[in-house]
């Protein structure tokens, strides 16, 4: 165990714990909804710093990001727990279990990275598959050495952070995959416990910061209303209208045993968010084929995608080959 930033010590040994919006009260001996933070004699410890649950070099596109070094692949890395407790969890495992871990320091997890790199041509650390945001510790440290070794890191996050450790941790960090759930109060309430303001806050300061993309699963019932994502739509496009945005298909997991997301619910939702982003992707439906990226001027081909098979065909460095127009797209 490791002590914890961000808490304040209150009366009769109970802390609150202020990493995240939950801002949890946490009494003797108890552990945050996240359960991986626990209050010891008054200290908070963080439960899994160096717990490692889950690592493997993936392909960037895997995150999922399309415009941030395409094709290229990345070391990736998890613990367990998480301060949502979303019924459809496509991690549950290690999110909501405790799963075997391997002991490391920030050190040699790095020289496994740089190892990486030398052997399959990784680019940095991807820290994924549980929420990183709950392993805000070790991240800070290990992204802070993996920087100074010249390697690349990204966040795959629910975003449910708050604005003071987000902006710490930011210096270190290349990318971004912020998961908005859902563009509905509600829905972060009833569904993830949580809220959604503060994940739209962080994807906003991020993308002052670092390359940014937005997934969202779409959920039968629950988040698929067609009004719901014109209004997730027209908030990104109020950011930044090049913000790429990967609509995925939600398959039954953990709690949720509704039917898989219709094909026609994504190509419809794609088809509505191309009225106003210029970077439209669907996930974990490969037969649908909407994974190449195009020209938003010209409509060239830039960037084609066969599962994870991916050639970069028209852009010389970052620019359009056939109209010189500037994508988006960090090479």
């Amino acid at each position: 165990m490791r002590e914890a930033r961000f808490y304040e010590k209150l009366e009769e040994d109970e802390v609150r714990c202020h990493l995240c919006p939950h801002h949890c009260k946490i009494s003797p001996g108890r552990t945050g909804i996240c359960r991986v933070r626990q209050n010891e004699g008054g200290v908070l410890y963080t439960l899994n710093y160096g717990q490692v649950s889950s690592w493997a070099v993936d392909p960037i596109e895997k995150k999922p990001l399309y415009h941030f070094y395409p094709g290229s692949q990345i070391f990736s890395v998890g613990t367990f727990g998480c301060n949502f407790h979303c019924g459809f969890c496509q991690n549950w495992q290690i999110a909501h279990r405790t799963p075997p871990t391997e002991k490391i320091l920030p050190e040699e997890l790095v020289k496994i990275a740089v190892d990486a790199e030398k052997r399959a041509g990784s680019i940095g650390i991807a820290y994924t598959y549980s929420e990183p945001n709950v392993w805000y510790e070790f991240v800070y440290d290990t992204a802070k050495l993996a920087h100074e070794r010249g390697l690349k890191n990204v966040l795959v996050t629910n975003g449910f952070l708050e604005e003071e450790p987000l902006r710490e941790l930011l210096p270190f960090i290349d990318a971004m995959n912020i998961d908005v759930k859902a563009f509905s109060e509600g829905f972060y309430k009833e569904v993830c416990h949580g809220r959604l303001a503060p994940v739209l806050r962080t994807v906003e300061i991020a993308h002052q910061h670092c390359h940014v993309e937005v997934t969202n699963l779409i959920v039968p019932t629950k988040n698929d209303r067609e009004d719901e994502i014109e209004s997730l739509v027209e908030w990104i496009a109020s950011i930044d209208r090049a913000i790429p945005l990967h609509f995925s298909r939600y398959f039954p997991q953990y709690k949720f045993t509704l039917s898989p997301t219709p094909l026609e619910t994504l190509k419809k939702a794609r088809e509505i968010a191309l009225r106003r982003l210029q970077f439209v992707y669907i996930g974990n439906a490969w037969e649908l084929g909407e994974n190449d990226t195009f020209c938003p001027v010209c409509g060239n081909l830039l960037i084609k995608r066969s599962g994870y098979k991916v050639r970069v065909t028209g852009l010389d460095g970052n620019k359009c080959r056939k109209c010189g127009a500037v994508i988006p797209v960090v090479i």
